[in-house]
């Protein structure tokens, strides 16, 4: 089969056709400066949950406790797990402070190193997410890590679908967020003129429904709620979430509100709804018992840096699949503007020519500003239509 003419509805002129450039605007493409086309947007990342998210590991190895064993500064020098950490160090063999991710705890807040636990000598999953994320992104990385020990979803991250009273620290999370990036050029002067871009949510978070049964019954539904929610009061649809599992205790676990807990954090990532933008990061397997750790405190993780890590470290790597992910565009159609026209001489195609036929305009010339994928042009002939003849030979 091969194509054989072209055939035009009747009543066109000899003139010409018009070729309408349509640019779609909205306010995500609205036009701006060159500059700030060439300084990409800050990836923002918002870390949340309860004390593990506040992060209980040690900094530095206490002689004391379990000769310094679980801390950071004993797996960055240990010769046993010294090349797994060494990218910790800078070349002083000091604390690594990165030139493009910064965080911003609550009252704390610069560029990130240790540090950035529940207290200056702790460390929690910030560092190992942001490792991943500063090394996988160009844009600078921004956490806004909002964290409180001893909270639960149920009541005090209660998000509004869930009905009842809406959890405070639920509305804190959104509210700081909002704060934060309301201000940002305030908060981060060296951003300078860059925008943001709020590019996925973390979460930590599960103790107090755990140990609470009416709580975990109603875990599963408060977290989809939840996960629904808080894309929504942020304003970015299908944002990429991560939910870290509770899993203290690690793989031995068999307490039955643990389990069930456990169940309900991972279904959460299985239902059709979340696919491609919700994943559930187990953590069971970077539990380490308390002989190797600074404490046998198990609900904080035995106080162990490592496990700190390797959970926020996890959670990075999910997220980067998360957000390589394409998405099903959810923004409705935006106005147009009509940007000009195209004559086109033309002429009858010889009925007789059976080679086929192409045409090629290279229409954005004609534009100042080159509109990249927001181009479009309208079909040719009266009431928009063409009509192409096969003929078989």
């Amino acid at each position: 089969m091969t194509l054989s003419y072209l055939r035009w509805p009747s009543g066109l002129t000899a003139l010409g056709l018009a070729l309408m450039a349509s640019l779609a605007v909205s306010e995500s493409a609205s036009p701006r400066s060159r500059e700030a086309q060439a300084a990409k947007p800050v990836k923002v990342f918002i870390l949340a949950g309860q004390s593990n998210m506040q992060g209980h590991g040690f900094v530095k190895a206490d002689p004391r406790r379990n000769g310094g064993m679980g801390s950071l500064e004993h797996v960055a020098r240990d010769p046993a797990t010294a090349a797994r950490y060494r990218h910790l160090l800078d070349d002083q063999g000091q604390w690594l402070v990165r030139d493009d991710v910064w965080i911003h705890y609550l009252d704390r807040k610069g560029r990130l190193t240790v540090g950035y636990g529940v207290d200056s000598d702790r460390i929690g999953p910030e560092l190992g997410f942001g490792q991943v994320m500063g090394d996988a992104l160009e844009e600078p990385v921004l956490l806004i890590k909002l964290a409180w020990g001893g909270k639960s979803l149920a009541v005090d991250f209660r998000p509004p679908s869930a009905g009842g009273e809406v959890g405070p620290f639920y509305r804190e999370v959104v509210e700081r967020t909002q704060a934060v990036l309301k201000n940002l050029k305030q908060e981060f002067p060296e951003f300078g003129e860059r925008g943001f871009e709020i590019a996925g949510f973390g979460w930590h978070q599960g103790w107090n429904d755990r140990i609470n049964q009416a709580f975990n019954d109603e875990h599963e539904q408060n977290m989809e709620n939840f996960s629904r929610d808080i894309c929504k009061d942020l304003g970015v649809a299908q944002l990429p979430f991560i939910n870290a599992e509770t899993g203290m205790a690690g793989p031995q676990e068999s307490h039955p509100r643990a389990l069930s807990l456990m169940k309900a954090q991972a279904a959460v990532a299985q239902h059709e709804e979340f696919q491609g933008n919700v994943a559930f990061v187990g953590t069971r397997d970077f539990w380490r018992e308390p002989q190797e750790s600074p404490s046998n405190q198990s609900y904080h993780w035995n106080l162990n840096a490592e496990t700190y890590y390797l959970i926020g470290e996890a959670m990075g790597k999910a997220m980067l699949e998360l957000c390589s992910t394409p998405k099903v565009a959810q923004q409705a159609p935006q106005a147009g503007e009509m940007a000009g026209y195209l004559l086109v001489p033309h002429s009858r195609v010889d009925q007789s020519f059976n080679g086929g036929f192409s045409m090629y305009v290279a229409a954005w010339p004609l534009l100042k500003d080159y509109p990249g994928n927001r181009f479009q042009t309208g079909l040719f002939g009266q009431r928009s239509r063409c009509w192409q003849r096969e003929r078989l030979e």
